[in-house]
């Protein structure tokens, strides 16, 4: 099928768009974060049952917090804009638009941000923007730099509808780990160091979103590796190879899976279950640049 050049720069228009609204958006939550104050102590509910945070009385908003929600609303213009370059990168190629690194990048960090969106909305985390949006910043920039590739048919190898289950789901899963991850390590900067960082929420809030979080997204990232081995034994005979991708996506689990086993043991509650999350962010991360872009193995098909 011929590419659609028409809707493959429509597409490139729409990324870079997004960056742009993206990093606006980065600089309004860093405002908000510079200059809203503390926040004052809250008072604890209910005798004998586990405490309940009640926020005061909401007053009139301030400056620096309407700045906080015209960076949220930028988030999702930028959100829109980013779907947008995905959806128009499928149509221009009339496949799955996530067949190269780029590609897999750019859904990586949409599902990120959606993520985050999500987490703004049931959390008083608004402020956290600034931390959570400039690593899936910096990734989109490489992604559409470094990374790019122009909208192609993919490889014959990877024409399955496997790629459209197993890609999907990893690279999903993936971009909602990230979040955890920058949230475990706000959480162990909180836990250790309160009195220097009083503007960050609460560390029982950073530890709860971090579990719930990662609570959603290993059950996709252990379907994604399912379904990778069921592809792998239709293409090459066997489930499991123990190629460097595989490797490092089972260490990422068995981390992943220890966390969620931490974080509800008495004794790793905490410090030891975030320090666990944070490996399991660095392996993400290594996963995601080492693996694809270093090292050569039978996943090197368009460097997925």
């Amino acid at each position: 099928m011929p590419v659609n050049e028409t809707l493959a720069t429509y597409s490139d228009w729409l990324y870079r768009s997004a960056l742009g609204v993206y990093l606006f958006a980065i600089m309004l939550y860093a405002v908000e974060q510079a200059f809203t104050r503390a926040p004052s102590k809250k008072a604890l509910v209910g005798a004998g049952a586990p405490n309940v945070l009640v926020d005061e009385p909401k007053q009139e908003l301030s400056r620096a917090e309407r700045l906080g929600r015209m960076g949220a609303a930028l988030t999702v213009l930028g959100a829109l804009l980013h779907l947008g370059s995905l959806v128009m990168r499928g149509l221009s190629a009339g496949r799955a638009p996530w067949g190269n690194m780029y590609e897999y990048m750019s859904l990586l960090c949409l599902a990120a941000v959606v993520t985050w969106i999500v987490l703004m909305y049931k959390f008083p985390i608004r402020r956290l923007g600034a931390f959570v949006l400039t690593p899936i910043l910096v990734l989109l920039f490489l992604g559409g730099t470094v990374l790019y590739a122009e909208s192609a048919p993919v490889q014959p190898a990877l024409r399955s509808y496997w790629l459209v289950i197993h890609v999907s789901v990893i690279s999903i899963s993936s971009g909602v780990l990230l979040i955890p991850g920058v949230t475990s390590i706000l959480y162990l900067l909180k836990d250790s160091k309160a009195d220097r960082f009083p503007k960050l929420p609460s560390a029982d809030v950073l530890d709860r979103m971090s579990y719930r979080t990662t609570v959603l997204a290993f059950p996709l990232f252990t379907a994604g590796i399912i379904c990778g081995a069921i592809w792998a034994e239709a293409a090459w005979g066997r489930f499991w190879g123990w190629d460097p991708k595989e490797t490092v996506a089972f260490v990422s689990w068995v981390v992943y899976a220890a966390y969620l086993h931490a974080r509800a043991t008495a004794g790793w509650r905490g410090r030891g279950a975030a320090w666990i999350n944070v490996v399991g962010f660095a392996l993400n991360v290594f996963n995601l640049f080492f693996i694809n872009l270093v090292t050569s193995g039978l996943h090197s098909y368009a460097g997925l």
